[in-house]
């Protein structure tokens, strides 16, 4: 086709004004309104691995244990040198020097039946409850479950043995001679004695963010089940869940990118750790999701010749399964290892990896899901669009279509409040009648079409 021939120049024109269309769909949004968006959609998955616990008892030789308390209290057989605090401490720090020479394995066993934890975080990918999250939440090995039995029970029973001590000498342990006593404790237990699991179960639950009414958060727990996973690192690290019995829930949608660019903002929502067990947060806090944000780094290779994305978000443990995203609020990974420092178990901070969407959407295919935009999500993400653009009118109407599907939807009552504050304050921007854009649209086809018939018939005249 001649490239100066009116043919050409009008597909031109087409193209150029497609390609435009295409620019203010994937319009970028900010990260206040990529949090607001996406934040309603990202749970607390949680294992729980239950089981009843023997332990073989740790007990104290009790003639040598008192014959050092009286080669102590022959130091100072008038009391004016050492004071009771003090041959305490000497009788502690004997105890931790040899453990093995005060303690032994006793032949009873206690029993306790004991509840361990394995968090981490996930995020709805349909409004009838299906969950993205990781493999390895789930699905611990035998290993890191026994581990986990045997702290928190060790825990426990050393916790109980020191008070036992404390009480039978009638002294208040200080905060160092307890831990002198704890490792003392610890030395034993992991050598002398054993631990045998009976009647080992696990359950899968989701907890999620729900709106009471009133612009406040509130959590709901709800055990699911298994749809499909993967296997942890070096495997697909995937795993999918569903509840049962829910509707219009929010969800997040999937980038159609299969991989994204090197230089690309991100933005993780998860759980870290560090956020969800800080004592110093109320309790109610931890089901509210930690936004960090960073660049793709670069795009690897695992060794299982399947890709990943690195990146300098920041993440921690508790931050598996977390969704990443891009600045169009599309999820284009799954936030799943990071990288410890040479030598020690510490993760190294800026060199955490995603699984992309192209594994993932691997999963969704086995499992014949291919979940479509929700109603209550669709309103949703209208409303904040127009709400961030303060058209806080036509925000409104949207949220209270939301409000007509699932009242419940997290944070719509906060938005919704907002929306009615700003527009009794003014701040709403009109926004054209829509009859007024209807006819201007009109106007610029008939004006394009009368052109191109008017070249249409010059061109005939010329022949």
């Amino acid at each position: 086709m001649n490239k100066n021939s009116f043919e050409y120049k009008f597909i031109l024109l087409l193209s150029c004004c497609f390609l435009l269309l295409q620019q203010i769909n994937a319009q970028f949004i900010s990260p206040e309104h990529n949090y607001a968006r996406n934040s309603p959609a990202v749970v607390m998955v949680q294992a729980v691995f239950s089981a009843t616990v023997y332990v073989n008892e740790v007990k104290i030789n009790e003639r040598l244990f008192y014959k050092l308390v009286d080669s102590v209290k022959r130091l100072d057989t008038t009391g004016t040198i050492l004071s009771p605090g003090q041959k305490l401490d000497i009788v502690v720090k004997a105890l931790y020097k040899s453990p093995f020479r005060f303690f032994s394995a006793g032949n009873n066993y206690f029993r306790q039946a004991r509840r361990v934890h394995s968090t981490g975080t996930g995020f709805l990918i349909s409004e009838d409850g299906y969950v993205v999250t990781n493999c390895h939440i789930i699905d611990r090995d035998s290993a890191f479950i026994r581990s986990k039995f045997v702290l928190e029970t060790f825990q426990e029973v050393t916790r109980a043995n020191i008070n036992s001590l404390q009480s039978s000498w009638a002294m208040t342990l200080t905060d160092q001679q307890r831990d002198l006593l704890y490792n003392a404790y610890g030395l034993i237990y992991s050598q002398v004695s054993s631990m045998i699991l009976f009647d080992l179960k696990k359950e899968i639950f989701v907890l999620h963010r729900t709106d009471n009414g009133k612009g406040e958060t509130t959590t709901a727990k709800q055990e699911v089940n298994l749809v499909l996973k993967g296997a942890p690192m070096p495997g697909k690290d995937v795993a999918i869940l569903k509840m049962d019995n829910v509707k219009n829930l929010p969800m997040m949608v999937f980038s159609k990118d299969l991989l994204t660019r090197i230089g690309a903002q991100v933005f993780v929502l998860g759980y870290p750790e560090p956020a969800t067990t800080n004592t110093f947060l109320a309790a109610e806090a931890s089901i509210e999701p930690t936004l960090t944000s960073g660049i793709v780094s670069a795009v690897k290779r695992s060794v299982g010749g399947w890709p990943v994305i690195q990146m300098d978000a920041m993440i921690s443990h508790g931050s598996s399964g977390s969704p990443v995203c891009n600045d169009k609020g599309e999820v284009i990974g799954l936030a799943t290892f990071g990288s410890f420092e040479q030598g020690s178990d510490v993760l190294a901070s800026g060199f955490n990896f995603a699984i992309p969407v192209s594994v993932v959407k691997q999963f969704l295919d086995s499992a014949s899901l291919n979940p479509g935009m929700g109603d209550a999500t669709l309103f949703f993400n209208t409303g904040l669009s127009a709400f961030y653009q303060q058209f806080y009118r036509k925000a409104l109407e949207e949220f209270e279509k939301v409000e007509k599907l699932n009242s419940s939807f997290p944070q719509l009552h906060f938005y919704i409040e907002q929306c009615n504050q700003r527009i009794v304050r003014g701040a709403d921007k009109q926004s054209p009648p829509r009859q007024y854009v209807f006819w201007m649209m009109a106007l610029i086809a008939f004006m394009t079409f009368g052109y191109i018939f008017y070249k249409i018939r010059k061109q005939k005249s010329l022949l």
